[in-house]
């Protein structure tokens, strides 16, 4: 069962405590890695491990006179222990510690983004199944087009937000790496059986090759991943506030009692979530820029990339998780109007069904251009009458297109009345809903 909200771990996991408890889990790491390798006594290990400690009021003092905050991590802890203190941070160098911790952060961080993107699939595949035969009018450049579901739309939301899980699954795989080669990456001081049971222990793959830190092409690819879902996420947001747009009306965020859309027009019920998330989906894309600057570091490193990574990672980890959580909620929520879809259906006076005719005639022997001509006529009459305020539909139930084409001398020389009532029938447009239900969601339909 996927936890709802995350959003407490997630600010947790990125807290000055954790920090520092990550960046000791490494160091606690390495000295086990050392004791087993034989450097380090038995004794020395179990009192390091057991007893190494860090106060961050301390290490905040200390750093004012070092200027390094991993030297007034050290200091601390060695603060906390005895004489097997000249052990600890032994033959590693800061970012050895540093690029490892980070690692776990995002690590953990990551499952949870995992979860909440399974979250949302769930209920986009829940709202998918509900709508799957409620029609609805598609359209193209906002004009209306031809009947379509609202399942179906719902499902391309699925399917694009499948194929990110797919892609931060993978790149959990990526940015799961430590590195324990030292200041140059040359394994000089510390052997190479050093980095590979560090990262075995805490649960990370070796980086092959390192130089002082984890390339930073790693970190630009999650953010690449983090802004291609902030994407899709705003995309469907976008499309739920035109939804709700009055004139629209198909759909609506849910309106809880109690609830106020304006300071000073009392009857406003605005879409003010998916806005939010329209906002955030924009500041989550923002990252991708200094991410990728960070790849290109001065030789073996230099400093460039840390201050950018101390506010961009824990920001969009915390943001995409709340993100994802109020997107979740609002599509399991979300009011559907399916009269009001229908109806928009038959604004355009059965126009919807123009290339049911035209796709027709060439069976006919017809050829195209000719056919073309005679559909669009008439159609443009049907545009001339909606402009003229004439209704769309008479009190036959026949639509003002049906009735133009069923006039037309020249259309009826090819096609009988029968055929041209034949071309206007809303299921023809949903015949393989099914099937594409079946080949997004497999195993599930």
């Amino acid at each position: 069962m996927v936890e709802r909200y995350s959003r407490d771990k997630m600010t947790k996991l990125w807290s000055k405590e954790a920090k520092f408890d990550a960046w000791l889990k490494v160091e606690k790491a390495v000295v086990r890695g050392w004791n087993n390798l034989g450097l380090i006594s038995d004794k020395d290990c179990e009192n390091i491990c057991k007893n190494a400690k860090f106060n961050i009021e301390e290490m905040e003092e200390i750093e004012k006179i070092t200027k390094h905050d991993l030297i007034a991590f050290t200091t601390s802890i060695a603060n906390s222990l005895g004489e097997e203190s000249r052990w600890f941070h032994y033959g590693i160098t800061s970012s050895d510690t540093i690029d490892t911790a980070v690692a776990l952060q995002i690590r953990d961080s990551l499952l949870l983004i995992i979860d909440d993107i399974t979250l949302l699939l769930d209920k986009l595949n829940k709202k998918a199944f509900r709508y799957k035969d409620t029609l609805m009018v598609g359209r193209s450049h906002g004009i209306h087009g031809e009947p379509i579901t609202f399942g179906l739309v719902v499902a391309i939301w699925y399917d694009e937000i499948r194929v990110h899980l797919e892609s931060m699954k993978r790149t959990l795989n990526i940015v799961s790496i430590g590195k324990i080669s030292g200041a140059m990456g040359n394994m000089a001081h510390s052997p190479m059986e050093l980095e590979e049971f560090v990262c075995r222990d805490l649960g990370l793959d070796c980086a092959l090759v390192s130089n002082q830190i984890i390339q930073r092409d790693r970190y630009a690819r999650l953010f690449a991943d983090i802004a291609l879902l902030a994407s899709s996420c705003e995309k469907i947001a976008v499309a739920i506030r035109h939804f709700q747009r009055t004139e629209v009306y198909e759909c609506e965020e849910f309106f809880s009692k109690g609830q106020k859309g304006s300071s000073a027009m009392p009857h406003k019920r605005n879409p003010v979530l998916s806005e939010n998330i329209t906002g955030l989906c924009r500041i989550l894309r923002s990252y991708v820029i200094p991410a990728m600057e960070n790849v290109a570091l001065w030789h073996e490193r230099d400093i460039s990339h840390s201050s950018v990574e101390r506010f961009i990672l824990p920001d969009a980890f915390i943001t995409l998780d709340f993100m994802l959580n109020r997107l979740s909620d609002l599509v399991e929520n979300l009011v559907v109007y399916e009269k009001n879809m229908m109806k928009n259906l038959q604004l355009t006076g059965g126009l919807v069904f123009s290339q049911r005719i035209l796709l027709e005639l060439p069976k006919k022997g017809i050829n195209r251009e000719d056919a073309y001509r005679i559909v669009q006529r008439n159609a443009m009459k049907v545009w001339n009458d909606l402009q003229e305020g004439k209704s769309a539909i008479n009190s036959k139930g026949e639509s003002l297109y049906l009735q133009y084409l069923l006039q037309d001398d020249e259309l009826l020389g090819y096609l009988s009345k029968d055929d041209i009532r034949e071309c206007f029938d809303y299921n023809y447009f949903i015949k393989n809903v099914d099937n594409i239900f079946k080949r997004v969601f497999k195993g599930e339909f």
